[in-house]
This record gives C-alpha cells, sequence and structure tokens, in this order.
C-alpha cells in the first residue's frame, strides 16, 4: 500500500492527493493480481463485442473499464499495440498461452492464443491508465 500512498491507518483521510509513480506502474503491469484482471477483461471484450473487430472489442474494454466512450485517438493507439503483440504472440506460442491462461484458467473454447494474449495486453494498458487507478 505504500508504493500507492496509501494514507495513515491512525486517522482518517477524507481524500488521498492523486499520485502516479513508476513505482506503482510496475505494480499495474506486473502484478499476478493485474494479470489476472487483464485476462477477464480480455475474455469479456471477446465475449461482449458487437462483432470480432479489433476496434469493437477495444470500445467495450475501455467502456468497461472506465465507464465511458473510447476516443477515436485511444482506439487508433491500442490498436496499433494489439496489432504489434499479436505478430509478437503469433510467432511465440508458449508465450501467448502463458500470457492468455496464467493464472485464469483453460482458452475458451475456439479462442486463438495469440489473439487472446494480445488482448489481454490492451486489458493491462487499460487497467494501468490513471483515469481507472485513480478515479476521482
Amino acid at each position: 500500500m505504500t508504493t500507492f500512498d496509501a494514507p495513515s491507518r491512525e486517522l482518517c483521510t477524507v481524500r488521498r492527493i492523486n499520485t502516479n509513480t513508476p513505482l506503482q506502474a510496475l505494480v499495474t503491469l506486473n502484478d499476478p493480481a493485474y494479470i489476472e484482471a487483464a485476462q477477464a477483461l480480455a475474455r469479456r471484450m471477446v465475449k461482449e463485442a458487437a462483432s470480432n473487430k479489433i476496434d469493437d472489442r477495444i470500445a467495450v474494454g475501455m467502456q468497461l473499464a472506465l465507464l465511458r466512450p473510447a476516443r477515436p485517438n485511444e482506439i487508433t493507439a491500442l490498436t496499433k499495440l494489439f496489432d504489434s503483440r499479436r505478430a509478437h504472440y503469433a510467432t511465440h506460442f508458449d508465450e501467448a498461452v502463458q500470457l492468455a491462461t496464467n493464472p485464469l484458467g483453460p482458452l475458451p473454447a475456439g479462442q486463438d492464443a495469440a489473439d487472446l494474449a494480445a488482448l489481454t495486453a490492451i486489458g493491462n494498458v487499460i487497467l494501468n491508465l490513471d483515469e481507472f487507478v485513480t478515479r476521482n
């Protein structure tokens, strides 16, 4: 909790100060709980998107996590990241399976490991946004 500037429990704190440090980003990008949450978000993006298009899946993920529609520039940036991660995981199958399944569990029926791993990376980025971590 120190990493996230948790206040002392000796006094009541009405409002915490907003901070964002490199240590916080390392926790939210690498902690097993955040990886599992990113996997779950990726699976919901697949399940709840109106189509198989990555734009639709990203829009669903942003809406679920931030409770607002994704902006066009956000979709563009996350689509580029998805394409990059998808290309990597297409040639590194073991890494794809690891990221897409550990610790949440086996791939859902009919899912491609590279796609789900790339979406997990997208989910991890969304869950690492300051807007998600510190919602005012």
